[in-house]
């Protein structure tokens, strides 16, 4: 069992505070209400509850670390974009500005920034759900950048268990770094 550093824990209070969905908290509570993130996001990745492990990690990050997780996501379904609309680079330059708000200290005016390359991605990734989910999970604001992330990783549900594990183990990861 990893360490958590952060002293966040996960209680029905909180998940009432973060909206979690009955079945959620249905459970939770049936897993003996583990106060742990990083043990309820273990056990639910044990249950195959995926989706469910990515929304409470998306809730539980730091500002910071939604965004880096978002990037990461974002860039792990990246391709599927681009090799059906090549010539199409606001997903990517989306990305890259989402980046820009992790490294610069003014993150208000980045934030403005990586919100308008997410809008103009929208405009052209709409039509399908992982195009969207790559472009808007990277570069939104990092106040909604947790329901991006839900939204990101529900794009990549058609995708391989994998890569789904893949971008939950990194979310781990930034868990355990926050503070």
């Amino acid at each position: 069992m990893r360490k958590l550093k952060n002293t966040k824990k996960i209680t029905l209070k909180y998940l009432k505070e973060v909206d979690a969905c009955e079945s959620g908290v249905k459970w939770w509570i049936r897993k003996g209400r583990p106060a742990c993130p990083i043990k309820t996001i273990t056990l639910l990745i044990q249950d195959n509850e995926l989706n469910d492990a990515n929304w409470i990690t998306s809730r539980l990050l730091s500002r910071k670390n939604r965004i880096r997780y978002a990037v990461f996501a974002a860039e792990q379904v990246l391709h599927i974009f681009e090799k059906k609309y090549p010539s199409d680079k606001r997903p990517r330059e989306a990305i890259e500005a989402a980046k820009v708000v992790i490294k610069e200290d003014n993150a208000k005016n980045k934030a403005a920034a990586a919100y308008a390359a997410a809008y103009d991605a929208h405009a052209a990734a709409y039509a399908h759900a992982a195009y969207a989910a790559a472009y808007a999970y990277a570069a939104y604001d990092a106040a909604h950048a947790a329901a991006y992330a839900y939204a990101a990783h529900a794009a990549a549900y058609a995708a391989r268990k994998d890569l789904k594990l893949k971008i939950l183990e990194y979310g781990i990861k930034l868990l355990e770094e926050d503070k």
